[in-house]
């Protein structure tokens, strides 16, 4: 099993990047399981059709851990495993304890041995690393990370936060730094951009993924472009990154 976190500034299309992904890599015959890890639990709603499904934390508030996993693993496109961790209630409590509290029920419940996924990739909002938004980092969690980004000044920010921090802990068995995803915003020399922030971490830019009418078009009725629109040039982006991901993550099989 291959593990793999998706970092990204919020609203830089770290979700729709994953979602592709996803299908993406179900349709190369992967068994794969997305887990959400931002608090506004929308990363798998492209997998369920538009559909939000209940989170991890608000199944404990309202059922005092009385689940199974049938409660919080739903079942998407081309059979990819969904589950979203979930945040507390707006203005009360940290936003990180969701990830940390859906993991712990996931082990609890067996999870992966049940549904054997042969890819788990992890959403992850890449704003702030510290606290349970750090959790994905750690390699008893995921094994490689990629960051989304674009040339925009604070999404570069947030990347570069991001591969400092795995950096700083790669001693600590902390997960390996896999490189960009740039998600173009057509920002002035963008791929220049990103590029000299690639060096400046220590990676490299592993997929390009230009803007496209397209994607919105599929995110309006709540389904990736690979669902959607398999044949479009974008699609076929998304199903190149997956092929880099595979390549730069190592043999999953």
């Amino acid at each position: 099993m291959k593990r793999i976190a998706i970092y990204g500034k919020g609203g830089i299309g770290k979700s729709t990047t994953a979602s592709n992904l996803s299908a993406a890599l179900s349709l190369m015959g992967y068994k794969v399981m997305q887990i959400g890890c931002d608090p506004k639990s929308d990363s798998t709603m492209l997998l369920m059709g538009g559909e939000r499904i209940p989170t991890v934390l608000e199944l404990i508030r309202q059922r005092n851990d009385d689940m199974t996993l049938n409660d919080i693993v739903h079942t998407g496109f081309n059979g990819i495993f969904c589950v979203e961790a979930g945040g507390p209630t707006p203005g009360i409590g940290c936003a990180g304890r969701g990830i940390i509290t859906a993991f712990e029920k996931l082990e609890e419940l067996k999870a992966y041995q049940a549904y054997q996924p042969d890819i788990v990739i992890y959403d992850v909002l890449g704003d702030v690393v510290c606290g349970g938004f750090a959790m994905p980092l750690r390699g008893d969690y995921t094994d490689v990370v990629f960051i989304v980004t674009s040339g925009e000044m604070m999404s570069m920010y947030a990347a570069s936060n991001i591969a400092q921090a795995l950096e700083s802990f790669k001693n600590r068995n902390y997960a390996r730094y896999g490189g960009l995803i740039l998600n173009r915003r057509n920002v002035v020399n963008e791929l220049e951009l990103v590029g000299k922030l690639a060096e400046e971490t220590g990676g490299e830019i592993v997929a390009v993924i230009p803007r496209s009418g397209a994607i919105q078009r599929a995110e309006e009725a709540g389904k990736t472009v690979i669902e959607l629109y398999p044949d479009s040039d974008i699609a076929a982006c998304y199903k190149q990154l997956a092929c880099r991901v595979l390549e730069v993550a190592g043999h999953v099989r």
